[in-house]
């Protein structure tokens, strides 16, 4: 009985872990790492979803604004055995488009404007943080495992 309970709830379940780069180029529009899965006990994962998510911040203090955007996702929409006590690797591909500001579109048109838009970047605290999230559905369990991890996007 308290095996069934533990299985539910995921303790002692599936522990998920993304290996991805520490820097992707924008140009490459995609990201590429693996997804290292173990359990101590044999489970099967369904699907595991992966997203690409863009935190935008801007502004200071009682004017601060905070938006996330979603930049991409993949789905791996099959069964996966995960034998107990060993590392299943799953490589996958996360393709991506960064969204462009009004700011960002007229730093990239002319040098002129470069130095004007990023003057005004830099007083307005604009900062875009970039992170990848993995969430995994386990057979028989209601909680899910997941993992995200920080990644820098050079232009």
């Amino acid at each position: 009985m308290l095996g069934r309970v533990k299985q539910w709830l995921g303790i002692e379940g599936v522990k998920l872990e993304l290996e991805i780069p520490e820097v992707v180029d924008e140009s490459d529009g995609q990201v590429t790492g693996i997804i290292k899965l173990q359990t101590m006990n044999s489970q099967v994962v369904n699907r595991i979803k992966l997203v690409f998510i863009e935190r935008y911040a801007r502004g200071r203090g009682k004017e601060k604004l905070v938006d996330e955007y979603e930049l991409g996702f993949t789905v791996i929409d099959r069964e996966i055995e995960i034998p107990a006590n060993e590392i299943t690797e799953v490589p996958f591909t996360l393709p991506f488009s960064i969204v462009k500001s009004e700011m960002d579109e007229m730093e990239d048109k002319n040098l002129l404007y470069a130095g004007l838009a990023k003057a005004a970047k830099m007083f307005s605290r604009v900062k875009s943080e970039f992170r990848i999230e993995a969430e995994a559905k386990v057979k028989g369990t209601a909680l899910n495992p997941f993992d995200k991890k920080s990644i820098q996007v050079q232009g």
